[in-house]
């Protein structure tokens, strides 16, 4: 067990639910198997969904997948497709795939508190006819992420009642935003990329190979 520079660590389901108790039967109750009509209404409607994954050892990562709202594609009620479009070739989650299935996703609507959560199991497939269905301005993805739904519910609230991530009235002044551009050249720490080259760099990605 990790215990780091905590006094107090938590080691059981046991202990936890001593603590803070059971489920309402609504949260129990609200899980499903499968897409339903309502889920697939839900994904046909968000612009952005969070990928969770790790490898077989169990390191995690989670990542971002944005499209026009409907870029995620719904085969049936048991399997979806998201698109992989070009980005910095770590891989990150296409490794964890190929070594570890399973996937974790959050679906979110911008204006909407409540997510959709999903998890299952995913698989990289490259079969011509889903990915020109996934083109946009006429370029394929570089694959398919095909996910098989194992559990799928809403979400609560809470957690972007809290951070009133929707309220533009809390959100930083741009002048108070932190400097991409400067983070990364700062974490290279090498003479030669600079504040200016990393960001003439993003701004040509962006332009240029966004697909």
């Amino acid at each position: 067990m990790i215990k780091g520079p905590f006094q107090s660590v938590m080691t059981s389901e046991e202990e936890l639910r001593g603590l803070f108790g059971e489920s309402s039967y609504v949260v129990k109750h609200k899980t499903l198997d499968r897409m339903d009509h309502h889920c697939k209404d839900f994904i046909a409607k968000s612009p952005l969904l969070f990928m969770a994954t790790s490898d077989a050892s169990g390191y995690c990562d989670v990542s971002p997948r944005g499209d026009a709202a409907g870029f995620v594609h719904i085969m049936d009620e048991s399997w979806l497709v998201i698109p992989e479009r070009p980005g910095n070739r770590r891989f990150d989650s296409l490794r964890n795939i190929l070594s570890n299935p399973r996937v974790g996703l959050v679906f979110v609507i911008p204006g909407l508190k409540e997510t959709l959560r999903i998890n299952g199991s995913a698989v990289l497939i490259r079969d011509e006819d889903l990915l020109d269905l996934l083109s946009v301005q006429g370029k394929r993805p570089w694959l398919g992420i095909g996910v098989r739904v194992e559990e799928c519910f809403i979400h609560c609230a809470k957690a972007f009642m809290r951070s009133q991530v929707w309220d533009s009235g809390s959100w930083l002044s741009r002048e108070q935003l932190p400097n991409p551009s400067r983070i990364i050249a700062d974490h290279v720490n090498q003479d030669h990329v600079t504040e200016e080259s990393v960001a003439q760099a993003l701004q040509d990605s962006y332009k240029k190979r966004l697909y």
